[in-house]
Order: structure tokens, then sequence, then C-alpha cells
């Protein structure tokens, strides 16, 4: 008797879901995404303890007949390719025709379905047809999925609360609703309205749905393009960065993606704007020919691959800092009543720890606010002239718009951390040699990475030799490093060498400039004089970007002359 058997279809289509359907909104996304390829214009999400008991999805797309009815619940049928060549130019979301039969393998599914001419209802249980019939729906489709792995049970325990599925289904809802600003989206869970978007392609009110008013006013736009890519969409201030990745929203023509190497471009893109445990809000818009992608590589659809990646992540890149490079970025301290953002409905992945361990957490009910999504044009700074000095640490500074609190070290350390990185970009370095070399003694580790290097820290302008074991004589440094300091920093830069991962010259030359800034600048309680405090501020003001240090801490915050009035109930508006 052969040991080898074909395997039962539905068994297939139960193995099947393991792969596609792992979790509430698995399904939520599957169902979403037919109903856009369908070309809906309005899709609503009605869920019943968080799609666990009950998901219902209705779209007024163009439907099916009844013959596409019944076979869109067959493995590996689709409307979306034929051919093989189609899997180089795939437009659609959907195209594997695995989520429908995986589904209904492991749930009770009601579908009812018309193309406005012929309308059809089937119902499936855990895989097997039940019924089948007309139904009397208009032009559309609408799907309703129970008991999700009532039938596996194995899966079912792995569900996790309530509040940590709708967490997830949320999460995902949130990128799909920005990457489809043109469709009027409406979400419910147990009767309650989480999202309602109006369908009328405005990405940045959209943007305000999600996240509130606080940050809508703090998005600008993003607009370029190569030879082969073209990005739109929005970027936030740094100063409203986030704790976790789940701002930002990677679309790849209309499909939300995850990419480790695209997030990282974006999050490049910021450095020293915010510090190194946060993260951007951005809504990044790729549009690219089909050709160049290939979506193909995991059954949920949801990573990619690029051609011409580096292309890719040098336009994102310059993008992103271009604009942040025409704006004042001075933090302003407010009175305004605090508004709860309605990113405390989305931003849920930070809390799902806490979640998980509290089953009684429930989610505020979001407040609102009207705003004007009017932006003021790009500003300059005007010169600040320092008054004083509180706590040994923060000039009070004032020009005729407010008042301005500038942190001495953030300040002193950006204006070095820009010295270094002008000086060690230079093609040509002037030298200082030495009367007395410099010896140093290093790790034996150290020692060899040093050595592999010396070629590196000669085209910056150090004359290194070899002196006994283990050990440099540096005869000749850059004019750049500090006076008096020579050795302090010398070593520093050994050490920075020595840090063999991911090593770049761009890194290395990154790398140096912080770490120098950071240990040759004023700190905090070092007392300046006032002749110092008007060098620091005006030369803070010349800098490329004022507003950060190396690391990503404001340099500088504000109360506008209004503000204080405000404060002082000399202005009552």
């Amino acid at each position: 008797m052969a040991k080898i058997e074909v395997m039962d279809q539905n068994l297939a289509n139960k193995i099947a879901a393991g792969e596609v359907i792992e979790r509430v909104m698995n399904v939520v996304k599957e169902l979403v995404e037919n109903s856009i390829d369908a070309e809906a214009s309005e899709i609503k999400i009605e869920l019943e303890n968080s799609g666990i008991d009950k998901i219902k999805i209705t779209d007024n797309g163009i439907g099916m007949n009844k013959e596409d009815a019944h076979l869109s619940f067959s493995r590996h049928a689709t409307s979306k390719i034929k051919k093989i060549d189609d899997l180089f130019d795939i437009e659609t979301l959907g195209f594997r025709g695995e989520a429908l039969p995986s589904i209904a393998a492991v749930a009770k599914v009601k579908m009812k379905s018309s193309d406005g001419k012929e309308g059809t209802t089937i119902i499936i249980d855990g895989g097997k047809l039940v019924k089948e019939e007309d139904s009397d729906l208009k032009k559309g489709t609408q799907i309703e999925v129970e008991k999700l792995f009532y039938n596996t049970p194995v899966r079912l325990k792995y569900l996790k609360s309530p509040h940590v599925e709708l967490s997830h289904v949320l999460e995902y809802l949130n990128k799909i609703v920005l990457a489809h600003p043109e469709i009027k989206f409406t979400v419910k869970n147990d009767g309650k309205e989480l999202i309602k978007t109006d369908g009328r392609g405005d990405l940045l009110k959209v943007i305000y749905n999600i996240y509130g008013a606080d940050v809508a006013k703090k998005m600008i736009t993003i607009e370029s393009e190569n030879d082969d890519y073209s990005l739109s969409g929005y970027i936030a201030y740094p100063e409203k960065a986030r704790s976790n990745r789940n701002a930002i929203t990677t679309l790849v023509n209309g499909r939300y993606i995850k990419n480790n190497f695209l997030n990282r471009a974006i999050i490049d893109a910021y450095h020293t704007y915010i510090p190194k445990d946060k993260f951007p809000i951005v809504v990044l818009n790729i549009s690219v020919d089909p050709i160049l992608v290939d979506i193909n590589i995991h059954p949920t659809k949801m990573d990619i691959k690029f051609s011409k990646m580096n292309e890719l992540k040098e336009l994102v890149n310059d993008s992103i800092v271009k604009n942040l490079e025409k704006l004042v970025l001075i933090p302003d301290i407010s009175e305004n009543k605090v508004i709860e953002d309605k990113a405390e409905i989305t931003d849920y992945q930070e809390e799902l720890e806490k979640i998980e361990k509290d089953d009684d957490y429930t989610i505020a009910e979001p407040t609102y606010e009207e705003i004007s999504l009017d932006f003021d044009e790009v500003r300059t700074i005007k010169r600040i002239i320092p008054k004083g000095i509180v706590f040994e640490t923060y000039i009070i500074g004032e020009n005729e718009d407010g008042m301005y609190i500038i942190d001495q070290h953030a300040a002193a350390e950006r204006i070095n951390y820009e010295k270094y990185l002008t000086n060690m970009k230079k093609e040509k370095t002037t030298v200082t040699d030495l009367l007395i070399p410099i010896k140093i003694e290093l790790p034996n580790n150290e020692f060899i990475i040093v050595k592999n290097n010396l070629e590196l820290l000669e085209s910056f302008g150090f004359n290194i030799e070899e002196f006994g074991s283990n050990t440099f004589i540096v005869r000749s440094h850059p004019t750049w490093l500090l006076e008096g300091f020579e050795e302090e920093q010398i070593r520093k830069i050994f050490e920075i060498v020595s840090v063999k991962e991911d090593f770049t010259r761009e890194k290395f030359i990154d790398r140096t400039a912080m770490t120098l800034a950071c240990r040759m600048s004023i700190k905090a309680h070092d007392y300046i004089s006032e002749e110092d405090m008007t060098y620091l501020l005006d030369t803070l003001i010349a800098c490329e970007n004022p507003f950060t240090c190396p690391h990503g801490r404001p340099t500088i915050i504000t109360y506008s002359k209004y503000e204080l009035e405000r404060l002082f109930k000399r202005s009552m508006n």
C-alpha cells in the first residue's frame, strides 16, 4: 500500500490558512484588499468582539455573478493573474487566490455578491458548502466571517485578548486608509465607530482623522522623483517623533508594505533631528513600474523586493532631508487646551504588553477639534539677543517674535558637530606637526583594527607610525582638533575606528564628529560670559540645522510674544 496520498482539499486549505490567516487582522486585510481590487469607493468594516466573534465587510465594488462567486472559494482561483508573465506586472493587492478558501476553511462564512445583474448568496461552514441561493443585493459584495478558528482549537487558543486583536486590526486599517484616501472607510467595533473617512482623496485630512489635529498641523508635503521612482506624501516635524516605528507608513503603488531597508532610509534621514530611540511620523507613497518590484515573496504580501534599491534609498533620504532643512524647527511652548490625540486609538503596539496583562483595559473615546490645515511659509530665524542664564545651563534670549530658551551644551554641541563634519569632508586638510609625538598603546585586538585602517586616518591628515608592540606614534594631526586636547581626541577617534560593525567612511565621519562635538563642547553648569552667549547664539543660528543637537535633542524652544501675553492675561483671545 502506498504511503503517499493526495491530501484532502479541505485539509490542504486548513494548512494553507496557517500561512495566510494567523489572527483577526489577516482576515480583515484579505477581505478589505479584495474590496479595493473590486474598485469599491466605499468600504464598511463591522466587528463584534474585535472580530473574534464576527467580521462583516460590505463594499460597493463591481461584485460577482453566480459562477464567479462560487469559484472564488476554490483554491488558486483568481481573476487577477492568468499567466506566468502577469506575476511581473501585478497592480492588484491580491492575486494568489488563497484568501477566501483559507478563511472559509477555519470559520463560518456567508457571502452575498452581485454584479448589478445577478446576485448570489453562498454559505460555507468550515470549508464545506452549506447553501447557495439567489440574493437581492443590488451591487457589490458583503462577507460575514463568524467563529474564526472554531474548528481549529490549537489556532484559536493563540488568539490574544479582544483588545490586542483589535489593536492589530486598527494598525493595519490605519495604513490602508492612508493608502487610499479616495475610498470612504467606516470601521466599527461592537457598534462603536473607530475610523471614518470621507473618501474625497485628501490625504492630510485622513492623517488628521487618524493622528489628530496636533500632528496634522505639523506635517509637510514631500514630492520628488528620479528616473524609476516617484515619491509623494507627508513627513512630520521632528518634535512629533514617537517611541516606535508604527507611524512610519510606506506605500508602494497603493499597497502597504514593511521593508526594513526602506524604513532605515527614512530613519536615517532624520539623523540628528530626533533621538536614537524615537521614530518619525511619515506617510510615503512610492509609485513605480510594477516590473521593478517583486511582491510575490511572502503569502501576506506585506514585504517587497525593489530593483535599484540604492537609488530609491538615496531619493528618500535626500527628499526628507531637503524638506527638513527648509523649516524652522523650534518647538512652541503653548498653553492651548490639550486635545486627546486620535493616535491614542491607533498607537496600540506601544501598549500591547500592558494590554495583554490587563484584560480590563479600555479604549478612551476620542475627542475632535476643527482645524485649519493651512501652513505658514518657510521662515528664517531673526537674531536672538541674550538676556541672561538660569540654572547655569539655559540661556534666555529674545527678539521681536518672542522669548527663547537655549540649552548651552546642546547648542555648542550642534555648532561643533557641524564644524567637525565640514572639516572632515574637505578634500584637502591642513595639518599640524607635533613637536612631541603622542604615543598611544592599545589592546592587541584594537591595535589590529586601527592598523588595518591607517590609510583611512591618513586621508584625514593624521601621520601615524607603529612603535613597538601594540603601540602607535602620532607625529601630525589635522588642524581641526581642539588645541590642548589632542591626545584625548585621538584616543576617541581610535575607539571609533575599533567599532567593527557596519563601518564605512561616511559613518566614521559622522560618529567622529558627533563624539568629538559632545566631548569638546561646554557642559551644563559651565560658566559662560555674555560675550560667549552672544557668540554661541549667533553661531547656532548660522548652522545648517540649529534646532537639535547631533543626538536629536532640541537646542532651543520658544514662547511667542502672543503666548506670553495670553499667559499673563494681557491678551484674552
